[in-house]
């Protein structure tokens, strides 16, 4: 296999060489088959839709139109043309069958899955010998709201009819499919594409340790103070704006490094530069650097960075911390050197840090010291924080915008309604006002119910409708 491999690009020379670790078969494709598959989900409905479309295009074609889920697994195929879909039995490329690099070894589908980039891979490009006969093109689909990987879209052809379209109809498939999902999520924003920033550099800060007076916060950090006094390499693992950054911002002094380093995968295509660009801070002995969202870094990237990381261990005590949603979606070449995995729990099991945070980022915004009416305080401590301290940053500084001391009329209406079902435009300004009403100074349900020109019974239907919790 050492000349095969020798000949190909580098992505897929990462991905043959994957595949083998995996221990996958050269001859027979021996895909895993479970029989339960989510066709409920907003990507399912989208991506068949898409896909039934372009097939009407390709009616003529040779083509099999085919959606997976992240994790590799066939979720549909779409194909008019009898040959191709009896050839594609024999391989179990169907729904059902898992197509991921370590079912399946080096394919089109799955290596897109792996990097998180448009992928083709020809004929004898192929791990298995059995999918030779085959081009498949496929891109992956992130979900535009929250980013993560939703799936893929796959193009399979036979490879003597290969066209040079074929990667261009999978990844405008791809497309179109993400941008059918945000038309049908209610309207709600577009998460931002990763802008390919290649670092941010904190400052010497060591008084942030008691911003968080709470049991779970300090037991995550002890955790973290031991294993970096301790010389390991450490996984920061919690839900996206939790402070898993500050956390090991915090702790790396026991390493008696005065500075941190964050860098946050980029675009796929920036990731070469990004990495020539930092990775040189790995030497020197007064930065620690933290790479922010490593389980959504390419296969191929992790490995490289892997790499640059083992020989940064050899100069002494580990100078990087790795930070993750999930542990088991970090790629195995960056999760096999974590020694420690700590977790930071998400800020609504932490009542106890609300107010403290929510000081300390209103006097760091307004450059003084802000205070809290207990009412602004009680609708802040029992608000569920569905986007932690991200969120919470953002909501006290259109606070202290508007006071130095911040009552309930000052929050915004989000902190006040529960947030389980998306709103129109309408509904939020209707939930915005009712709330407006019901936190002016004096205000009651009557009062509220008048200035809006409702009956009590109605405004009570609507604080319930939108969840409107407005504490006394």
């Amino acid at each position: 296999m050492e000349n095969r491999t020798a000949a190909i690009a580098p992505r897929l020379r990462a991905s043959w060489q994957r595949s083998a670790r995996y221990g996958v078969a050269l001859d027979e494709v021996q895909p895993v088959f479970t029989g339960s598959l989510d066709t409920e989900s907003l990507f399912y409905q989208c991506g068949n839709e898409v896909l039934d479309g372009l097939r009407t295009t390709l009616v003529n074609e040779p083509v099999s139109l085919m959606i997976t889920d992240a994790d590799g697994l066939v979720l549909s195929r779409l194909c008019d043309d009898g040959s191709i879909n009896r050839s594609l039995d024999r391989v179990h490329l169907a729904p059902g069958f898992s197509y991921a690099e370590r079912d399946a070894g080096t394919n089109g589908l799955g290596l897109a899955l792996a990097d998180r980039a448009p992928s083709l891979v020809r004929a004898d490009e192929h791990y298995c010998t059995e999918l030779r006969g085959y081009t498949c093109a496929a891109a992956p689909v992130l979900d535009p709201l929250t980013g993560e990987l939703a799936g893929s879209v796959n193009l399979t052809t036979w490879s003597h009819s290969s066209s040079g379209l074929l990667l261009a109809l999978a990844q405008a498939a791809a497309g179109n499919t993400a941008a059918l999902m945000l038309s049908r999520a209610g309207g709600r924003r577009m998460r931002p594409a990763p802008r390919g920033e290649v670092f941010h550099v904190y400052a010497d800060n060591r008084d942030e340790a008691g911003r968080c007076p709470s049991s779970l916060w300090q037991n995550a950090l002890t955790d973290a103070r031991e294993a970096m006094r301790a010389g390991r390499v450490i996984a920061v693992v919690g839900e996206p704006g939790a402070g898993k950054t500050a956390l090991a911002s915090i702790a790396r002094h026991e390493l008696g490094r005065e500075r941190v380093l964050s860098a946050r995968p980029p675009a796929p295509d920036d990731i070469d530069a990004w990495l020539a660009l930092w990775t040189p801070e790995l030497s020197k002995d007064h930065t620690c650097v933290v790479v922010g969202g490593a389980d959504t870094l390419p296969a191929w990237a992790a490995e490289e960075l892997a790499g640059v990381f083992a020989d940064a261990r050899r100069t002494g005590p580990q100078p990087f911390v790795l930070t993750a949603e999930d542990f088991a979606r970090i790629p195995r070449a960056l999760s096999s050197l974590v020694d420690a995995v700590v977790e930071v729990p998400a800020l609504r099991f932490r009542p106890e840090d609300i107010l403290p945070l929510a000081r300390h980022l209103g006097s760091r915004d307004r450059g003084r010291e802000i205070g809290f009416t207990p009412a602004a305080a009680r609708a802040l401590s029992s608000y569920h924080w569905p986007e932690n301290v991200k969120q919470l940053k953002r909501i006290v500084r259109e606070a202290v915008r508007r006071a130095d001391v911040v009552d309930a009329r000052h929050l915004p209406a989000e902190v006040f309604s529960g947030g389980g079902h998306r709103l129109s435009r309408l509904q939020a300004l209707e939930r915005d006002e009712i709330v407006r009403c019901l936190t002016e100074p004096g205000a009651t349900v009557v009062r509220a119910a008048a200035k809006l020109g409702m009956g009590r019974a109605t405004l009570y239907r609507k604080m319930a409708q939108y969840d409107i919790k407005v504490p006394r």
